[in-house]
């Protein structure tokens, strides 16, 4: 198992990912979010990562993007049951708590949530992913 955005778990996420890569379905909108996740348990406290769908794979990575459509400002806690859980009552409930800060296109990351169609390869995706994560 391996600490949520480590770069042990980006790692072994990137490989889960290439694993399925040909039976998920693709992202049917084009976003491009930065993540500032705060209050992060290890390193300096704070991680830089983003989603970029512009090439119709839904991709998580380290860093920032320089023009992105939105950013998103959320403890790790939150972004880790958004990101592993893939429970959408959780962003409603953490973004209605302020948990979650948003500047750029609210319209796009709305049509974010229903972009991605769900398939087995989706569901298998992410119960791997689960399953790596501490």
């Amino acid at each position: 198992m391996y600490v949520f955005l480590t770069d042990d778990w980006m790692d072994a996420a990137r490989e889960l990912r290439a694993k399925y890569a040909d039976r998920l379905p693709d992202v049917t909108v084009e976003v491009k979010i930065n993540q500032v996740v705060t209050e992060v348990p290890f390193g300096a406290g704070t991680i830089r990562a983003y989603i970029d769908s512009s090439d119709g794979n839904l991709d998580l990575e380290l860093g920032e993007l320089d023009e992105p459509d939105v950013t998103l400002t959320t403890d790790y806690e939150t972004v880790k049951a958004m990101v592993v859980d893939q429970d959408p009552t959780i962003v409603m409930q953490s973004f209605l708590a302020g948990k979650i800060t948003v500047q750029g296109d609210m319209m796009k990351l709305m049509a974010m949530q229903t972009a991605i169609p769900p398939n087995d390869a989706s569901i298998e995706l992410a119960a791997e992913l689960q399953a790596i994560t501490s």
